[in-house]
């Protein structure tokens, strides 16, 4: 099967911190609960997500239309529980919270599987790329301080104590340096690796999402 053309809702469960409030003031004195429901069942949130929006606007004096909300929120849910949402929601990291029914779930729960597969293989290169990079960096700074010390060790007038300091120096920026290119060594081998994963997870997704 190809994903379609047509645009389709590409949410992903959100897990907020602890503490932080689900709805802003504003929000809550508007009063859109209809509005809100259908965005949380297009988000994929469970159902006490109404709770925390109830404890967010009870500071405000405000108290969720619960009929509103619910109504709303199964609407959104129908676009949500989709194989193809179930894909964009699993390769944009998302975490499924068991929402769709038993019958919509068998398309979308491996559909999501198969997303969140992709995004594991992508995020390994995106971190091995990384640990390349930051090594390359190390590499370029230790070689820039090592050539520094060793024109400092050639200047004249140096008692014999500044010099041993400056040796001194130049040996822990060498095994800093020797330090980096490990690190570059072993960023490159878990790069190719990844690499590898990830052509052989695209060519196994493919034939059934045709998202490349």
């Amino acid at each position: 099967m190809k994903l379609p053309t047509v645009a389709v809702v590409a949410a992903s469960s959100v897990v907020l911190l602890s503490g932080c409030a689900t709805m802003s003031e504003g929000q809550c004195l508007v009063g859109d609960w209809g509005g809100q429901g259908y965005r949380d069942g297009a988000e994929g949130h469970p159902s006490s997500r109404l709770h925390d929006h109830a404890k967010a606007c009870a500071k405000h004096g405000v108290t969720p239309n619960m009929s509103a909300y619910m109504s709303a929120r199964e609407d959104g849910l129908r676009t949500y529980c989709t194989w193809e949402n179930g894909f964009r929601a699993g390769r944009a990291g998302g975490t499924y919270q068991g929402v769709c029914s038993p019958a919509e779930e068998r398309a979308f729960v491996p559909a999501h599987r198969d997303g969140r597969q992709l995004y594991e293989v992508e995020q390994a290169v995106s971190s091995a790329e990384s640990a390349l990079n930051s090594a390359i960096r190390r590499i370029e700074s230790r070689e820039d301080k090592l050539d520094a010390k060793r024109r400092e060790l050639r200047q004249e007038g140096l008692t014999s104590e500044e010099r041993q300091r400056i040796r001194n120096r130049i040996r822990e920026v060498e095994g800093e340096l020797d330090d980096a290119h490990r690190s570059a060594r072993r960023a490159e081998d878990d790069l190719r690796y990844a690499e590898v994963e990830l052509r052989t997870v695209r060519r196994m997704l493919d034939g059934r999402y045709g998202v490349w």
